[in-house]
């Protein structure tokens, strides 16, 4: 009989891992997270996210984004996506626009994995 794996997100890994400050996380906890922290490790998907999560209403669009930067449309729609399946952003679409929002709970999950962390 086959052994069914349980497969996490990188948002879930993170949900369900100790922080790092109580005791060090496991080789495959870290190959979980990962992902993660490398979505948020690019200055323009961490500012994406930082724009996003201050936008009027929480929720932004592409075009809304596009003058913050000197990148083409398709390369922030490419990091917003980038954001989306790291499991950082929420998205609707609406007509032909595509609208994000911050996974408040993504970034709580984050928070707790580095909970205690202090300089």
């Amino acid at each position: 009989m086959p052994k069914s794996l349980l497969e996490l997100t990188p948002v879930q890994a993170v949900a369900c891992c100790s922080p790092v400050t109580r005791e060090p996380l496991s080789a495959d906890a870290a190959e979980r997270i990962a992902p993660l922290v490398k979505a948020l490790a690019d200055p323009v998907r961490l500012r994406l996210l930082s724009l996003v999560a201050s936008h009027a209403d929480g929720e932004a669009c592409v075009c809304d984004l596009n003058d913050a930067f000197d990148l083409s449309q398709p390369t922030i729609s490419h990091h917003l996506k980038l954001l989306h399946e790291a499991g950082l952003l929420e998205r609707e679409k609406r007509g032909v626009w595509v609208y994000y929002r911050v996974d408040r709970s993504a970034l709580g999950d984050l928070a707790a994995l580095l909970g205690g962390v202090t300089r």
